[in-house]
């Protein structure tokens, strides 16, 4: 039930930043990287996932804003 409601909280905050695009600020893009680094560390994914996650959002919102 946790690891369900801890993915579920990384996705919709994953979703939430790619869906605001260029104008997502920097308080989403913060609230989304917890939610990753959370689920990494309850092992719902991998640290590596975790940081390939991390870098796509960063890179796709840096091409966004461009």
């Amino acid at each position: 039930v946790f690891n369900v409601r801890r993915k579920n909280a990384l996705h919709d905050a994953v979703k939430a930043v790619r869906k605001e695009g260029a104008s997502a600020n920097q308080e989403l893009l913060s609230a989304a990287f917890k939610a990753i680094d959370k689920a990494a560390k309850s092992n719902v994914i991998s640290k590596n996932t975790a940081a390939r996650k991390k870098s796509r959002l960063a890179k796709a919102l840096a091409r966004a804003s461009k």
